[in-house]
This record gives C-alpha cells, structure tokens and sequence, in this order.
C-alpha cells in the first residue's frame, strides 16, 4: 500500500480527521496486546542492558530486583505517554467469527466467496500458524447473534470461519477495534479495497454508487473530496455502476469488464434502440457460457464479449431499418471468433467474408448465414 493511502488508513483508524496529523512517534511500537487476549504467556518487559561508560566499576546488584525496577519504570513510561496521547493503544482481540457480522457497506460481493477463492489465503493462515494481519471491527449493539461488525478483512473472516469449520475448531479471528461512524467506516473498507485485486471494478463502481446518497447526499464532488479521488474517475465509476445485471450476466468473469470498457458500454445502454438489441445479445452469450460450462469448457474471453455487446446495436433490432449502406453484422462461433460477417450491402449484392481457421463446421456456418438473412429482412434489405 502507497504510502499516502497508509496515513490516510491510519488516520481513520486513529480517529482523527484526515487533515490532522498524528501524534505518535513512528518509532515508537503500540502497547502489545495481552496474554488473555491471545492465549499466550506475556512477553519480558526487560529492556536491553545498558553498556556502563568506559572506566565505571559494575556494582554487583540482585538480578531479580534489577530487572524488577527496569520492567516497573518502562511500564509506568509506556502508560503515561498513552495517557498523554502521545502513543494511542490499539486493541486487537482474538473473535469467534460466528459473532463478527460483515457491514453491508463494503465493496466486496460475499457470494463470491469460497475455498476456491480463499484458497491462498487459507493455506499462509496454516502455513504461519495463524492470522498476521488484523481484520477491523467495531462493536454493535441490540443484535443478540452478534458483538461485532466487519469492516475490513471479509477474506480473513471467511478463512477463519472456514478453517474452524474444517479440522480447525480453535481458529480465531484477529481484529482491530475502531470506533466509526458509518462514512468513515466506508472510507476505511475502500482504502483497503484498494489494494486487492480480487475486487472487480464493477463491484467497486456499485459500492460507491449505493454510498453516494447514503454518505455524500447524493454530490460526487464531496465524495471525491473526502474519498481522495480525481472527480472524473468517480464519474466514470458512478457511470459504470449502472450496467444491468442481465448485461453483466454476460460476462463468464465479470473481473474482466475493467472501468473504461465498463464506461463505454454503459454509454452504449443509454440510447434505448441500442440499450434493447445489446440486452437481447447479452441473453445470448449467458446462453453460451452456460452450455459451454456444462460441457467442461471455457466461456467467451470479456474482450469478445464485450465487442458482441457493442456491435449488438448494428443488429437494430429495434424495429428502425438501417440504411443498406450502414448495415454491418458480424456472427461469433462457440470459441469466441468470428466466423461470418457482413461487409457491405449494395444494390449488386451482399457481400459477406468467411474467416478462415474460424473453427467453425458447416451447420454452425449455415445457421450463421440464416441468421444474418433474418437480420436484413428484418431492415428492409431482401436478397429473394
């Protein structure tokens, strides 16, 4: 993570405002949290021995009491600067996951998540003997199931609740205690939402279009603003987060429709000839994927997917005809290819090309040219 996005995480979590700047010394390490809390035995306090200056005897003293005395005067040192604000404390504790919610604020869609795609993250748990990195949480009130709220780590809740579900009833969940309100605490999960891969664009883009109205009164120049983002690319998201579900289902992996595709397909929706033949289209390819899945192959990569979509409104099925001149069709294959298209239409003819090394056989090569018959009647344009 940059480091102008770590400041800005670690000022939410500190609780001050973003323009504030911390009090904490750097090099100074938070209080550990305690032995109840993890299980284990407490760490030594005992600092490291002090070298005497050149030519001092050594006084022999009692090995108990020394470090005694050293171990009370570094604890009393440690409390007082936390007393002052010098040093905040952070409390981690180790949760049941059962009793830990996920907010429903957070970008990520929790239906997407399995073993599958935990896989990694559930074998550095057991490879390192347990969670490193701390979720982050926040107490609740009147939810009797429930003592806390997810705000970040919706990975490592299902890694753990996963694990103890398998062979790993002791597992528990690491976690950081904050108290936010609910826009800092969206602040909070999209900084760290930042950072993962495994978020689509598409789930990022709807997280900030369901937040706008909620936090940000519906102005994205105040969203921007307290989210650090440039305002044309939150417009850009804001935009993309309206594509339909029936368009997306589309897509074999929806991770694949990144913002700037997403955009212009959702520019595409907006004409309602365009918006009717692309949903139309879409239909058809969610057909495909799913056949070609129940026969253990690969659905349609996202860029032919998306070319399908956007070259959908050239089909005009919106009962407009095309002017012959304009007309322009192209029929994919069950690999993703194109295996006719048509050219050019003219008072002479239709003229249409057969890639060669399309995959195609000849009753997919005549369906296809059935298809594009159908399509040009249906534009005024007859070849009988």
């Amino acid at each position: 993570m940059a480091r102008k996005q770590s400041d800005y995480l670690a000022s939410l979590l500190s609780g001050e405002d973003d323009t504030t700047e911390t009090k904490a010394d750097a090099h100074t390490p938070s209080p550990a949290p305690s032995a109840h809390e993890h299980g284990q035995a407490p760490p030594s306090d005992t600092p490291d021995p002090v070298a005497p200056a050149e030519g001092e005897a050594i006084s022999p003293a009692p090995r108990s009491s020394t470090r005694a005395g050293l171990s009370l005067l570094g604890r009393e040192n440690a409390l007082a600067r936390v007393a002052s604000g010098e040093v905040r404390q952070v409390t981690q504790l180790l949760l049941d996951p059962a009793r830990v919610r996920v907010w429903d604020g957070n970008a990520r869609n929790q239906a997407r998540l399995s073993e599958d795609s935990c896989r990694d993250l559930i074998d550095s748990i057991l490879a390192e003997g347990g969670q490193k990195v701390p979720a982050v949480v926040r107490h609740v009130t009147g939810d009797p199931d429930h003592d806390y709220e997810l705000i970040a780590g919706t990975r490592r809740h299902f890694a753990i609740s996963w694990l103890r579900a398998h062979s790993y009833p002791d597992m528990k969940l690491l976690a950081q205690v904050a108290e936010l309100d609910d826009e800092a605490a969206f602040r909070l999960a999209d900084i760290e939402n930042r950072a993962r891969r495994d978020i689509t664009d598409i789930e990022r883009a709807r997280n900030y279009a369901e937040a706008l109205p909620i936090h940000y009164g519906g102005k994205a120049v105040r969203m921007a603003e307290r989210l650090k983002l440039s305002k044309g690319w939150l417009s850009k998201m804001l935009k993309a987060a309206t594509i339909p579900d029936e368009v997306l289902a589309a897509f074999a992996d929806p991770a694949e429709l990144t913002l700037n595709p997403a955009y212009r397909l959702a520019g595409a929706l907006d004409d309602k000839a365009r918006a009717r033949a692309i949903r139309k289209e879409a239909k058809a390819i969610a057909a495909q994927n799913a056949k070609a899945r129940s026969e253990g192959r690969a659905g349609l990569p996202g860029p032919v997917t998306l070319k399908r979509l956007l070259a959908a409104s050239d089909l005009a099925d919106s009962g407009q005809p095309l002017a012959a001149k304009d007309f322009r069709m192209e029929v994919f294959g069950p690999y993703g290819r194109t295996i006719l298209a048509v050219k050019d239409v003219t008072r002479q003819g239709v003229t249409i090309q057969l890639p060669m090394a399309s995959g195609a056989g000849d009753d997919q090569l005549a369906d296809a040219l059935k298809e594009v018959l159908d399509v040009l009647r249906k534009n005024g344009i007859s070849v009988s």
